[in-house]
């Protein structure tokens, strides 16, 4: 490799790793308030015999709060599909843009 072609390519690198820090920052609004909070459902089975846990979820939250689409990230099949049901009756507050939000949902039989 020659000397110029090394340092084309070490500044297309960077220039890369700037713009994918960029888009990863981009739309992150970690403490984006809750305006509205549906709480999901307890399936009564999993409930009963005490199967419990937190579901992880990333919500993606239009500019005028309403969510657009939550994706599982992790946790009980079952326990996720109604914490996705609950999350996408949220409401947030409004923000400049769309946004990602992580929740968790917690499940816990005792209560």
């Amino acid at each position: 490799m020659t000397r110029g072609k090394g340092k084309g390519l070490t500044l297309f690198s960077c220039l890369l790793l700037v713009l994918v820090g960029m888009t990863a920052v981009q739309g992150q609004e970690p403490d984006r308030k809750i305006v509205k909070r549906v709480e999901a459902k307890y399936p009564d089975l999993l409930k009963k015999k005490g199967i419990g846990g937190t579901v992880r979820l990333k919500a993606i939250v239009k500019a005028d709060g309403n969510v657009k689409s939550v994706e599982v990230v992790g946790g009980n099949p079952i326990l996720a599909e109604s914490a996705k049901t609950a999350v996408m009756q949220w409401k947030f507050a409004a923000g400049a843009a769309e946004s990602n939000v992580d929740v968790s949902v917690n499940f816990d039989p005792n209560y």
